[in-house]
C-alpha cells in the first residue's frame, strides 16, 4: 500500500503529551510504516461490512414479505389468483420500509441482536400491514382484497423474517464477535493499556501532533480518521485542549478519555449556564412515565397469569414430590425507595438450609439446592412467582433487580462497595433488567461483579422509556439460560 508523502517540517512548541520528552519533534519526522496502513485500512473495511449487511438485512426482510403473500395466495386460493397478493406486496413494501427504516430495524447491531431485530422488524411489519388494512377500509376496495391472503401473508412474512435473521445472525457470528466498528485510538504521552485493540496507534511513531497551525499535521491526522466510525484520543492533561482542538476538525466523532472522572461515574454531560456539567442522577420517574409504566406491567402480568397458573401449579407439585417444605420461599428485599418488601420465589433450597437474609452467596454445586431447584435456578423459573409482585406494586416487569439485606460482593455489603447503591431503588425493582440482558447476573464474588450492574440500573433509571422497557423484554429470552444462573 503507498504511503503519503508528508514534509519535514518542526512544529512550535505546544502543550502536549509529546512535549513531555525533551526530544524535538517533527511533523513529517516519522513516517506511518506500511505495517499500520494496512491494519488501519483493514478495520476500516468494517464499515463496508456493515453496509452490506444492513443491505442484506433490507432485501432479505423485503424478499420475505413478497413471498410470504405470494405463498399465502398460493395456499389460501389454491394459486395466484387475481391481483390480491400483487396489490398487497404493492402497498405493504413501501411501508415497511418506511417504518423498518426509521425504528433502525436493519442496523447492524439489529442483526447481532436476534431478538431486538426481529421485535423491531415485527413492529414495522405490524404497522404496515395495519395501514394496509385503513387504506383498503377507507377505499373501499373489499372485492379486491382478500382477508385470509392479508392474514396467512402477514404470518408467513413474519415466518420468513425469523428464519432468515436467524440464519443470518449465525453464519456472521464469529465476525461481529470480532468487532464490527473501526476506531481509531491515538495514545499521546501515555502508556497503551495490555489490550488496546487493533485501531491503536502511538501519535509519535505516527508523527502526529495536534498542532493547527501546520497543514501538513492536520492532514495527517484527517488522512488516518478517514473511513473510521470514531477517533479516541488517550493524552496526558496538559495535551487535552491541543488535541480538542485538533479533534473538531475532523468529520467523524472524536472522543477524549479523561480517568479523572471515572470516579464520578456520570451518567451524561450537558451544559449549564455556559459551563460542563456531569449528570449523576435522573431523581423518579415522571407521574406520567409512572402511569405508562404501571399500566404496561398491568396489561402484560395479567395477560400472562392464565398461561402462568397451570405451570405454578405443575410446578408445586414437582417441588413437593422432590423435598419436604412449601412451595414458595419469601425473603425480605430493598424496594421502591429503599424501603423493604417480601419477594416470591419457588423453593429451590432444602427448608432447613433456606437463607433469609442471603448471608452466603449461592455458589455452583451449592449443596443446599434440591435437585429441582438447580433445574429451576438455571431455567429461571424460580423467579416466575415475582409476577404477583407486580400485580401488587412491590415490583415492576423490568427495573433493577432487588437485593437482600445481606448481600455481599465480596466481603462487603453492596452499599459498602459503592455509596450510589441506593440511588438504584427510584425506581421499583423488575422482574428482569438491563443489567441482566447484558450478562451481569450470578454470584457477585468480587467488587467488580456489582460495579457493572449498578452502573447498567442507573444508566436504566436515566434513560428510561416505554420502548427501552419492551426491549429488555425482549431481550431476556437470550439471557434465560446463562452460565451464571445458579
Amino acid at each position: 500500500m503507498p504511503t503519503a508523502k508528508f514534509a519535514t517540517t518542526t512544529v512550535p512548541t505546544l502543550a502536549t503529551g509529546q512535549d513531555l520528552d525533551s526530544a524535538p519533534i517533527q511533523t513529517g519526522g516519522p513516517q506511518p510504516d506500511l505495517e499500520t496502513l494496512e491494519r488501519l485500512s483493514r478495520l476500516k473495511g468494517l464499515k463496508r461490512f456493515r453496509s452490506m449487511l444492513s443491505m442484506w438485512s433490507v432485501l432479505t426482510d423485503t424478499a420475505s414479505i413478497i413471498v410470504g403473500f405470494y405463498a399465502a395466495s398460493a395456499l389460501y386460493l389454491g394459486g395466484v389468483v387475481g391481483d390480491h397478493a400483487s396489490n398487497m406486496v404493492a402497498v405493504c413494501v413501501p411501508l415497511f420500509l418506511i417504518f423498518s427504516l426509521s425504528n433502525n430495524a436493519h442496523n447492524t447491531r439489529k442483526v447481532d441482536n436476534l431478538w431486538s431485530g426481529i421485535g423491531a422488524a415485527t413492529g414495522a411489519l405490524v404497522m404496515a400491514a395495519s395501514s394496509l388494512l385503513l387504506i383498503a377500509f377507507f377505499l373501499k376496495v373489499g372485492a379486491e382484497f382478500s382477508r385470509g391472503v392479508f392474514f396467512f401473508g402477514v404470518l408467513l412474512s413474519l415466518g420468513g423474517i425469523v428464519v432468515v435473521r436467524a440464519v443470518t445472525r449465525a453464519f456472521v457470528a464469529n465476525r461481529i464477535d470480532q468487532g464490527i466498528y473501526s476506531i481509531l485510538c491515538v495514545y499521546d504521552g501515555v502508556p497503551m493499556g495490555p489490550n488496546p485493540g487493533s485501531g491503536a496507534i502511538d501519535a509519535r511513531a505516527m508523527g502526529l501532533h495536534p498542532d493547527l497551525s501546520s497543514a501538513v499535521g492536520i492532514n495527517r491526522l484527517g488522512m488516518l480518521a478517514k473511513g473510521m466510525d470514531r477517533v479516541v484520543v488517550h493524552c496526558a492533561p496538559q495535551a487535552r485542549q491541543a488535541w480538542a482542538m485538533a479533534l473538531k476538525t475532523l468529520d467523524v466523532r472524536c472522543e477524549i478519555v479523561v480517568p479523572e472522572l471515572d470516579h464520578f461515574a456520570a451518567l451524561s454531560i450537558s451544559r449549564r449556564a455556559g459551563h460542563t456539567s456531569l449528570l449523576l442522577n435522573s431523581g423518579r420517574l415522571a407521574w406520567n412515565h409512572q402511569l405508562v409504566k404501571r399500566g404496561f406491567d398491568l396489561v402484560l402480568s395479567l395477560a400472562a397469569m392464565p398461561f402462568l397458573l397451570p405451570l405454578f401449579a405443575f410446578v408445586g407439585i414437582l417441588i413437593k414430590l422432590d423435598s419436604k417444605g412449601p412451595v414458595f420461599f419469601r425473603q425480605e428485599r430493598i424496594g421502591l425507595g429503599n424501603r423493604p418488601f417480601m419477594i416470591w420465589k419457588f423453593r429451590t433450597m432444602r427448608t432447613e438450609m433456606c437463607d433469609a437474609n442471603a448471608s452466603r452467596l449461592t455458589s455452583r454445586n451449592d449443596d443446599r439446592v434440591t435437585r429441582l431447584g438447580n433445574v429451576l435456578r438455571k431455567t429461571s423459573i424460580d423467579e416466575l412467582p415475582q409476577i404477583i409482585n407486580v400485580l401488587l406494586g412491590d415490583m415492576s416487569l423490568v427495573g433493577p433487580r432487588p437485593h437482600a439485606l445481606g448481600a455481599r460482593a465480596g466481603a462487603l455489603l453492596y452499599w459498602d462497595v459503592d455509596e450510589r447503591y441506593w440511588e438504584r431503588h427510584v425506581v421499583k425493582p423488575g422482574l428482569t433488567g438491563l443489567a441482566q440482558v447484558r450478562g451481569f447476573r450470578g454470584a457477585t464474588e468480587i467488587e467488580e461483579d456489582l460495579s457493572m450492574r449498578l452502573q447498567s440500573d442507573l444508566e436504566y433509571v436515566t434513560t428510561w422509556s416505554l420502548r427501552s422497557d419492551i426491549r429488555i423484554l425482549l431481550g431476556t429470552v437470550t439471557v434465560l439460560f446463562h452460565k451464571n444462573a445458579f
